[in-house]
Order: structure tokens, then C-alpha cells, then sequence
């Protein structure tokens, strides 16, 4: 039987609940097996400086996720070329994993703005994207396409930045993460 994977792609610097709540609502109202986290080394769209080290936000992810066997953490990028870009991921995905099926997850304002991504055309045409929408993001023209699966689902406005923030000002981080990955943090010294 041919698994079905949806690929969260991020930086994930740190993982928040945010990101834990979206993962695990898309594993439990889609028809996917399992969700991986995508650790991306390097964003075509942010600035390499403020990431901490990759092998540090991968362990995060897999602290975050701790032991539901419906999501799991992917270094697969890590040893791909920088910048990553999806398409060239999806590609090496499909000779290392050929019985598996990938799909996409991404909030709405991806989706609207994705033929700015590297053959942004071919990821609408080949590939099934489930969507979480955000509130305040207009609908986008790719919404009705039949391989776009829009879900409702809960959000929590909170982003890594606002976290990293918390963290440099002294301020508690509790309830924005898991404790373990609070904890790692803390002990890692990271982003101080």
C-alpha cells in the first residue's frame, strides 16, 4: 500500500504550538498517513543569519512532535542545495521514496502567492495541496482547483519570530512551545 506524506515545509526556528496544532489537524482531517515536518536549512525567502543551527531546530521538531506516529521530522533537505526550493526536493523525494505519495501543505498565503516559487505552475499541476486558510488572506484563484483541498481549521497567531523575540527580552516562552523544546532553549542557549 503507498503511503501518503504531506510535506510541511519550514524553518521551523523554534517550532511553536502553532505550527504542532496545524500539523496535527491536516494528519487527522485529511486522507494523509503522515505529516513531516521539512526542516529547511535555507528559505529562498528569509535571511540565513537568524536560523539557528539546522541540527538544533530539527532536534526542536522532534522534541515538539514527541511521539505522535502520525507526524514525523525530515532533515531531507539538509544535504540538498541552498536554497532549498520545493520542487527540487519533491524531485529527490520521489527517487529516494518512489512508492510513497507526496503532497503539499501550506497556508493560504502561499498558495496565492506560488508561481512566484521555482516552477511554481508544475507543484499546482502535479501535486495535492492542502491548505490551511488564514484569516485576512483573500481567496486565491488556485482555491477551486479539484488537487487544492482547503481545511478550516484552528489557528493561533503566534510566529518563531515574536517567539525569538520573547526569548532575547528575558520573557517566558511557556505555553508558545512545548516544555521540552522550552527546555532545549533554555539549555542550548539558543537565540540570545
Amino acid at each position: 500500500m503507498n503511503k501518503e506524506i504531506g510535506l510541511f515545509f519550514g524553518s521551523f526556528n523554534p517550532i511553536h504550538v502553532g505550527h504542532l496544532i496545524i500539523a496535527n489537524h491536516v494528519a487527522e482531517n485529511s486522507p494523509l498517513d503522515q505529516v513531516w515536518f521539512v526542516v529547511s536549512p535555507h528559505s529562498p525567502f528569509k535571511k540565513k543569519e537568524s536560523l539557528a543551527r539546522d541540527r538544533d531546530r530539527l532536534h526542536l521538531v522532534r522534541l515538539g512532535i514527541d511521539n505522535n506516529t502520525k507526524l514525523s521530522a525530515s532533515d531531507i533537505e539538509f544535504n540538498l542545495p541552498q536554497p532549498s526550493y520545493t520542487v527540487d526536493t519533491l524531485s529527490y523525494l520521489h527517487e529516494k521514496y518512489p512508492s510513497k505519495k507526496f503532497s503539499l501543505i501550506m497556508g493560504s498565503d502561499n498558495l496565492t502567492g506560488i508561481l512566484k516559487w521555482k516552477n511554481g505552475q508544475s507543484l499546482l499541476d502535479r501535486y495535492d495541496i492542502y491548505v490551511y486558510v488564514r484569516p485576512g488572506t483573500a481567496p486565491s484563484p488556485h482555491d477551486s482547483l479539484p488537487n487544492v483541498h482547503l481545511l478550516e481549521g484552528p489557528l493561533l497567531d503566534i510566529s518563531s519570530t515574536f517567539i525569538r523575540n520573547q526569548i532575547k527580552s528575558g520573557h517566558s516562552i511557556r505555553y508558545l512551545v512545548p516544555d521540552e523544546v522550552a527546555e532545549y532553549i533554555q539549555s542550548a542557549g539558543l537565540y540570545k
